[in-house]
């Protein structure tokens, strides 16, 4: 369901690919960029897009040689810094940095004042997160098989927290219950922190989030570790098997961070920057800065991260379509 090059293939073809861009694109460019770049980041500080995007920031702007600015602009659902970023002149100084919810808003919400798709141009998809999901402390189900042979034979006693509709913690809670032939109540939250607490005070049993979001919780015991979504163990989380492992094989699931540029951006600006967020991309791999979030780091063409959204949006919106979601 979710692919990336390996580091080794990709740094082989790159040395080639970057003698190419030297000689068009880059010169292309002429002078881009010659100011600050402003990254739109539509969500508040501290959260897994925020940490992702600055990390990708700092890198980027060592080799655009120029200040590439974090700006954080959260509200209604990801919506008001995504319209920001729509609304910016088409030059490549504005961008968006984003994840996953950003290209499947209007299948979630009634009233997106954009098209997610139409109105923004892919720049790079940058890196992915596995989903952690987590038990409440006080259960006596602590391996994913009894949790969800309890959940099947008392499905009125399990509630699974939603810390955002339509987020990926939403639709890999869906996928979850598809693939395992569960009927889980499913309670809406404004965001990680409350769901998180009622999971930990026994309110809600099951919370499927990010990683990043959810292992300072787990590390402490204030709520039960019990699978990553990943095909491969976290490195953050060594110690916590995969659904695959567990007895659910097939359930793999990431939570997605990418790059945007508001349509109409010269091409030649849009392939400037996905190299240096590939090049950027590469180092916080080699420095073991990404790894130590939880993430890890891809490398895509335009063209790949193109496909790769409309592979995604497709694949949400038929799990959506089964589940039988209706936007709100």
């Amino acid at each position: 369901m979710r692919s990336n090059l390996g580091l080794a293939k990709w740094m082989g073809l790159s040395v080639l690919s970057l003698g190419l861009f030297t000689g068009t694109a880059w010169g292309q460019a002429g002078k881009f960029p010659d100011q600050p770049i402003k990254m739109i980041v539509p969500f508040a500080p501290g959260g897994g897009v925020d940490t992702a995007a600055r990390l990708v920031a700092r890198q980027m702007q060592g080799r655009l040689g120029v200040s590439v600015v974090v700006e954080n602009r959260a509200g209604a659902n990801g919506t008001i810094g995504s319209k920001v970023v729509q609304g910016a002149p088409a030059d490549g100084y504005t961008l968006l940095f984003s994840a996953a919810t950003h290209v499947i808003s209007h299948l979630v919400m009634n009233k997106v004042p954009y098209d997610p798709i139409t109105d923004f141009a892919p720049v790079a998809r940058v890196g992915e997160a596995p989903l952690l999901l987590v038990v409440s402390p006080n259960l006596p189900q602590k391996k994913l098989t009894e949790v969800l042979d309890a959940a099947r034979q008392h499905p009125d006693k399990w509630t699974a927290a939603l810390p955002a509709m339509g987020a990926p913690s939403h639709l890999a809670t869906l996928l979850l219950a598809q693939k395992s032939n569960l009927k889980l109540t499913m309670a809406p939250y404004k965001g990680t922190s409350p769901a998180l607490v009622d999971v930990a005070g026994g309110h809600a049993q099951i919370l499927l989030d990010s990683i990043i979001s959810l292992i300072p919780m787990a590390k402490t015991g204030k709520v039960h570790p019990v699978v990553t979504t990943s095909a491969r163990r976290s490195a953050i989380a060594p110690d916590i098997p995969t659904a695959s492992e567990s007895g659910l094989p097939g359930f793999v699931f990431v939570s997605w961070y990418g790059l945007w540029a508001p349509k109409d951006t010269p091409q030649d600006r849009i392939q400037l920057l996905n190299t240096a967020a590939n090049e950027a991309v590469t180092e916080l791999i080699k420095s073991g800065a990404f790894a130590a979030v939880g993430i890890d780091g891809v490398n895509e063409t335009v063209a790949q991260f193109g496909r790769y959204i409309a592979n995604d949006v497709a694949q949400s919106a038929d799990l959506l379509k089964s589940a039988g979601f209706k936007p709100e």
